[in-house]
């Protein structure tokens, strides 16, 4: 996911995407323990799309402080 995509969501549809990428992470977490994961490099493109999430509600919180 691009950040201009995240930036045009609002506050409440950036939640809820990451809510989503969470419950996606945790899956991996389940297939990785199971011993059956079948796209490894998941794990690191839904961690960085969480971190992108929260970089983006950070900016927003910010610009509404302001």
């Amino acid at each position: 996911m691009k950040i201009e995509e995240l930036t045009a969501l609002s506050r409440e549809e950036l939640i809820q995407k990451e809510k989503t990428m969470k419950e996606a992470l945790f899956k991996l977490n389940l297939q990785r323990y199971s011993g059956r994961v079948d796209k490894p490099h998941m794990f690191s493109k839904v961690k960085r799309d969480i971190a992108r999430i929260h970089t983006v509600l950070n900016a927003k919180k910010d610009k509404k402080d302001e």
